[in-house]
């Protein structure tokens, strides 16, 4: 959700990139609740942090959206990159009714978008 946010938001300020701990599939929930709000996230690829890292990617930011308890498994970048964490409850954790998911990925979905906007908004 914060890529399709920031890269949608950010014009070309900025470009995202996502990865998880361990890719898996999207949830579809939460591309439920992305194409509520008009942004296809369906065709989107899981990918690997590690990966990544292994790669030698650089970025001038890496922001996790994860809990606190994944966020320190995360590795960390080389070179100047700021870190910046922001905990939010992991949507594949909800219990219940699809739709009482649906609830709170929402609720999740719009945090995200408010963090993001804010962030642009500031410039770093």
């Amino acid at each position: 959700m914060a890529e399709a946010f920031l890269n949608h938001l950010a014009g070309d300020k900025f470009h995202a990139e996502s990865a998880g701990l361990e890719p898996g599939v999207l949830n579809p929930l939460v591309v439920k609740a992305m194409q509520e709000i008009g942004l296809d996230i369906s065709g989107n690829k899981t990918s690997s942090v590690f990966q990544f890292f292994k790669e030698g990617r650089n970025y001038e930011y890496v922001i996790t959206v994860c809990d606190r308890e994944a966020e320190e498994k995360c590795p960390i970048f080389p070179g100047k990159t700021k870190r910046i964490n922001w905990s939010f409850p992991d949507p594949s954790a909800f219990t219940g009714s699809d739709e009482e998911k649906l609830i709170l990925i929402r609720e999740v979905r719009d945090n995200i978008k408010e963090k993001i906007s804010n962030f642009i908004q500031k410039g770093n």
